[in-house]
Order: C-alpha cells, then structure tokens, then sequence
C-alpha cells in the first residue's frame, strides 16, 4: 500500500489544470493506501481537483461519518465495514456493476454480504496481515509463537496493531477458533491468549514501519503493503506466521451523503482499467481484483508470494465478516486487552 495505515493524517490536494477544473471529489482513505500518481493521472485527464484526507481504521472512519462529517464523497471501508454501512444508510448505490469493464473483476473478490453483486462500491485492493522484522536482530521468524518469543530471545521490542479485530484475530487462530465467531467463549478463549502474551507487547500500534526503521522495535504486526518502505532494506522481512493469518479487502464505496456523485462515478469508472489499478499496485504493494491489471504489474510484485500468494498460503487465511451484536463482546474483549496491567 504504500501502507493500509500508518496514523497519519495528511490532505493532499491536486489541482493540475485547476482553471479547466469540472468540479471537485474528496476521498477519505486509509493512510498511504492510494498511489499520488493515480490521483493525478485522473485530475489531468478529467479537470477534476482531488482532495485527500485519511485515517487508521475503519472503526475511525465510521465515527467520523456518523458525527456528521460533510464533504467527502468517496470512502474505501473494508468488506464487513462495507455490510455495516450499507445497513446504516450510509452508502449510495452506484449500479457500479453494470459497467461493460465491471467484466474485469475476479468474482472471488465480490464479497460483501449486503452487496453481492456490487450494486454499491467497487472492489479495490487486497492484502494480508503478517508480521515484520529486522532479521538482524530476531534472527528467522516463521510463526506467531517466534513473534512473540522475541523480546524473551533478544530482549528487543514488538508490537501489535492498534485494532480490535487484528489482534483477537491472532488469539482466535491460535486457539483454533474462527476470527468472525460469536461465540463469547471462542472470543474469551482468544482475548486470554493475547492476555497471556501481552506482557512481550511495548505498544498496540499502526507506526511500525517508522518504529521498525528507527531501531525502536525489532518486530511488529502489519499489513503487507508496508514492505514498500523496506524495498532498500533486505534485513526487514515480511512473513504470513505459519499458525495463519488474516487477509483484507477494502471496495470503493460513494457516500450517501456526497456532493460530487456524478465526480464520485466517474472516478470508480476510472479505476476500472486495467493499467490505474496496475499503476496503483506497483506503488501500494497489494493485490488487486482487477483481472488483467494482474498481468501489467510489474515482476517483482508478480514474483512475490507474499503478495501473488499460493493456493497454500490462501488456505491459511481468513477475512473479517460482520459480526453484528457480537460486535459487543469483542468490545468488551478489546477493552479488557487494553487496559489490563
């Protein structure tokens, strides 16, 4: 990506061609997970003044927009953030799917439950969730037990990422239980797990790759698009743990509530040629629903297995679902993973 989120929060305008600008369109994005050279291909193609803002999980997003944010058109929530909007009223439906190049989509990846045939957003990018570290300093890291055995081994730091459903995740794999289950003793079983670990934690935190780069950490939980700030870096590695993982998937989604819709169609019909969704991958390091954009990225993402990842290594992945009122559960899970002592 560059990366699913790092914390920043940052706007980025574009205003090439400003005096032939048709309009404006304002995206709301996890941080460093769009490619600039995307934004400013479409202004210059389209007159179309782009702004940018970001945030560090979909839990934030929905805040924001529920509080009443105004302005922002375009969001890219994960698949069961996707669901959960749709169910609240808050997205438009765009008849995306109707589009002749909608054709170009891997039907695999049209996994919202409240929009199977994405009447509503587009899929965009996909990716997992596994770990990184200075091999210099861990030495070989294959499994969730390695990761956590670091600071014991090294006495170095890690990290785990500031998200709810990411680190009940790693507990729930660990005691063999599905990651979206709402069983309260499947989640208990999970929380205690991570309970068990947290001592070995420094920090729950999206800032890995700084940390990672600065020495402060040896080894944190991430998403594999933050290997695109590690590519001059051949001791930081990046691992799916052996025990399993978990995969994301964010879609393109219009708000209800956007003023520039007819901006906001033609921006997810942009990104449905092969060569932006390509151009993207080749800066944001994930994977894409985009059938033949798969063939125009370039070799070293094609030969990476870590993101073309197997058959195997796909088994050994799950994705987060809505979860509904068992939502509350892992609240009070996440809760009691933050503030015990």
């Amino acid at each position: 990506m560059n990366t699913k989120a790092t914390g920043l929060a940052f706007t980025l305008s574009l205003m090439a061609g400003a005096a032939a600008a048709e309009g404006s369109l304002a995206l709301y994005n996890w941080g460093d997970y769009i490619n600039p050279d995307v934004l400013t291909k479409f202004t210059e193609e389209t007159g179309i003044a782009v702004t940018l803002d970001t945030y560090s999980s979909n839990e934030e997003m929905l805040a924001k927009i529920q509080a009443g944010a105004t302005g922002y058109d375009i969001v890219f929530p994960s698949v069961h953030m996707n669901d959960i909007m749709i169910k609240l009223n808050l997205l438009e439906k765009t008849g995306i799917n109707a589009h002749p190049d909608f054709a170009r989509i891997d039907p695999a990846f049209l996994r919202a439950k409240e929009d199977p045939a994405s009447e509503y957003c587009l899929p965009y990018a996909w990716g997992t969730v596994g770990i990184f570290y200075n091999e210099d300093v861990t030495g070989p890291i294959t499994s969730w037990a390695d990761f956590f055995a670091v600071p014991e081994k090294t006495g170095a730091k890690i990290t785990l990422l500031d998200d709810m459903r990411e680190v009940i995740a790693i507990g729930s794999i660990m005691t063999g239980t599905p990651v979206n289950s709402a069983d309260p003793e499947a989640v208990k079983a999970a929380t205690d797990y991570v309970l068990s670990h947290k001592a070995a934690i420094s920090a729950f935190t999206y800032e890995v790759p700084p940390l990672l780069s600065s020495g402060d950490i040896a080894a944190g939980q991430f998403f594999v698009g933050g290997n695109v700030f590690f590519t001059e870096t051949p001791n930081i590695k990046y691992i799916i743990p052996a025990e399993g993982g978990t995969m994301y998937q964010e879609n393109i989604c219009v708000l209800a509530s956007a003023p520039n819709k007819q901006n906001a169609q033609k921006f997810m019909e942009f990104y449905l040629r092969p060569e932006i969704a390509a151009l993207n991958v080749a800066q944001q390091f994930n994977g894409t629903p985009n059938l033949p954009a798969n063939a125009l990225t370039p070799e070293f993402i094609k030969a990476n297995p870590n993101i073309n990842v197997p058959a195997e290594t796909m088994a050994r992945l799950q994705i987060f679902e809505d979860i509904g009122a068992a939502l509350r559960v892992y609240d009070r899970a996440w809760n009691t993973i933050r503030t015990a002592q």
